[in-house]
């Protein structure tokens, strides 16, 4: 697994930062909000501050399901089913930094941005069978999409035994299989500050690539919600409040 940096870096008035923030809190769309020290982690200096509040959720949710629950190692296969979401691009690049090779399904819009990701392999899954075009069994399947559950669990039958699914569609249970010692996790992501230091500082270092897909000013965030209801939205949005 690896490694993260064991001190945080100490504060100051006037640093900038990026932090995941509860969900269970409201003021998801305030312009200033009071944050505890402790979740927070130095933002990211190669890019702009803005583009920096696309990382924390998608990129803490990719990191604690490849190496915290999967328990990802070099030389595994792991097939990610929905990478081309913006979970996806940053669970792909990772899996490859770690050795992994990766199995990733898109959509047509999607394939050349999982491609750039770093994957091995790409399916279309609107034109071609999943389980028919992965030959060879997998160690981990990494689920990021709202699929059908019968879906889901074929996708699971090409688990190794003794392998791992790690879901982050928590309504939908990930599917176990005892008889083979496959384990099922549901993914709950929670903040944590060493491991978003990790993520900063490997974009810092080109290593880490963070895709904003668009920009958009906080008076049309009612926009960006209808358009994601629709699921229409191509990808990871920030939003701009007007003082940005």
């Amino acid at each position: 697994m690896p490694q993260q940096p064991r001190h945080l870096h100490e504060g100051e008035v006037g640093d900038r930062i990026v932090g995941f923030l509860p969900f269970v809190d409201d003021g998801a769309a305030a312009e200033y909000v009071l944050a505890p020290a402790g979740i927070l982690a130095p933002a990211p200096t190669s890019i702009p501050l803005a583009d920096a509040a696309a990382l924390p959720l998608v990129g803490l949710t990719a990191w604690q399901a490849l190496f915290d629950h999967a328990e990802l190692k070099a030389g595994q296969r792991i097939l990610i089913s929905g990478a081309g979401g913006a979970v996806g691009g940053y669970a792909v690049q990772l899996a490859k930094a770690a050795g992994a090779h990766v199995v990733a399904t898109g959509s047509p819009r999607s394939i050349e941005r999982v491609k750039a990701a770093g994957a091995d392999e790409v399916i279309d899954h609107t034109t071609t069978e999943v389980t028919a075009a992965v030959t060879e069994p997998v160690d981990v399947l990494l689920n990021l999409a709202p699929i059908d559950p019968t879906e889901f669990t074929a996708l699971a039958g090409l688990v190794r035994d003794g392998g791992v699914v790690v879901s982050t569609t928590v309504w939908m249970p990930a599917p176990a299989d005892e008889e083979r010692g496959v384990r099922g996790i549901d993914l709950f992501v929670r903040s944590d500050a060493g491991q978003l230091s990790e993520l900063v500082a490997r974009v810092d270092r080109g290593a880490l690539t963070v895709d904003v897909a668009e920009r958009v000013a906080l008076a049309d965030l009612a926009s960006v919600h209808a358009r994601a209801a629709a699921g229409t939205l191509p990808g990871k949005v920030v939003v701009l409040p007007a003082t940005a």
